[in-house]
């Protein structure tokens, strides 16, 4: 374990143990944990707090009374959208320099608001992160089920890295969202309906003057019910390509999901609505002539029965619903390409899909691009239709699970 010291003196091992879940901080790390707790910084500052613990986020107080068996009677499942429905609780856990990078044990908490320092690193430097699950209830009511809440995990590991920042093992992450569930379980939609909703959220809680990482993590859980995140519902939505806004860049953070890739897509998406499209599709940042992402989930196009999809190569973020419906294409037969997607293979298309945790599998009628607007097959009898029902009846249970993705709630 590396130990770096301060300026002061004090001795500042900031390094994962083994059992941290992904093999340690890297020594860059250590190194900026170290400067930011010490109060330096070089040129840009630093300046740690002399008084570490007088500035640890407060919470909410605990409530004690377990309302999760409770009805949930104010919710007509019927009309869920993808909106905030505040739930009951969420699980919080702080990690500080005393904690050498590893989470301790978090705790329920009623769901309410945090208090932050103005000067925290993540309203400060956008030093953040968040996930996005879903829990299904199960067809008999015994319980619940998520999809593949390690890749989550692992995705916020690597994540963490890239932004600087500690992250809980992957048994932590897994262990703090199953207790998000259980105890807001009154809040899954019945079967059909919709899912409960999950947002991990990893930020740097601690304050920081100059640039440099947080002294002070957290990472909580919180919940809501949702039903279809496009207003469309499962009908399908209608694109447009922005070729003057780009959502990453090589070298930057486009591959993991910091909170700062999220905001800068908010001008080009608002403008798209006023138009009447659902949503943007974004061209890379270089050539100006290779689909990326659309705002928050990735995308697919079929020609010929060939499924191709934009190659993850630092600046798409590497979905996990993307990657289930590549091995479920491939499972049942279709050639899939991870390549780079040019807007003339969008163009000549026969069909064109998105793919994300809220939207799960999307299917498009129409791109315009330079104003000319180009259709394409939905419905029946489509390979979109075909993976939406082959992936959502593994996720809520209606099918067998051969793969081993799904975990289980009790």
């Amino acid at each position: 374990m590396a130990a770096w010291t301060s300026a002061k003196g004090a001795l500042l091992p900031w390094a994962r143990s083994s059992s941290g879940g992904h093999g340690g901080l890297s020594s860059v790390l250590g190194r900026a944990l170290a400067l930011a707790t010490a109060g330096g910084g070089g040129g840009g500052g630093g300046g740690g707090s002399l008084l570490p613990r007088r500035w640890q986020s407060s919470l909410p107080q605990l409530d004690h009374v377990d309302r999760s068996d409770e009805e949930s009677g104010e919710i007509d499942w019927d009309k869920l959208g993808f909106g905030l429905t505040p739930t009951d609780y969420m699980y919080v856990t702080r990690c500080s320099p005393e904690d050498r990078g590893d989470f301790p044990r978090g705790e329920l908490c009623r769901y309410g608001n945090i208090e932050l320092s103005p000067s925290s690193g993540v309203l400060n430097y956008a030093q953040g992160l968040f996930e996005g699950m879903k829990a299904y209830r199960r067809p008999d009511r015994s319980g619940y089920t998520l999809f593949r809440p390690e890749e989550n995990a692992r995705r916020m590991q690597h994540g963490a890295e890239r932004m600087c920042m500690p992250a809980p093992s992957v048994e932590q992450f897994v262990h703090a969202v199953k207790q998000t569930v259980l105890a807001n379980r009154r809040w899954v939609p019945p079967q059909g309906k919709g899912a409960l909703y999950l947002r991990p959220l990893l930020m740097g809680s601690g304050p920081i003057l100059g640039l440099a990482p947080a002294p002070e993590y957290t990472f909580l859980v919180y919940a809501a019910p949702v039903g279809n995140y496009f207003k469309e519902g499962l009908a399908p939505i209608n694109l447009v390509v922005h070729d003057e806004f780009h959502r990453a860049m090589p070298g930057g953070t486009g591959g993991v999901k910091t909170i700062a890739n999220y905001a800068p897509v908010l001008r080009a998406q608002t403008d798209a609505k006023s138009k009447g499209f659902t949503d943007v599709l974004y061209l890379d940042s270089v050539h100006k002539r290779y689909l990326e992402e659309v705002s928050s989930c990735n995308v697919f196009v079929v020609k010929g029965g060939v499924v191709a999809t934009p190659a993850t190569q630092g600046t798409i973020l590497p979905g996990i619903t993307r990657k289930s419906v590549i091995e479920l294409a491939r499972d049942r037969g279709y050639k899939v390409e991870e390549r780079l997607v040019s807007i003339d293979d969008l163009m000549s298309a026969d069909e064109v899909f998105c793919t994300g945790t809220a939207v799960v599998v999307a299917p498009v009628s129409t791109v315009t691009y330079r104003g000319n607007k180009y259709e394409f097959r939905t419905g029946p009898d489509t390979v979109s239709q075909e993976l939406y029902t082959t992936l959502t009846s593994i996720q809520m249970g209606l099918a067998e699970d051969n793969k081993g993705w799904t975990v289980a709630v009790e």
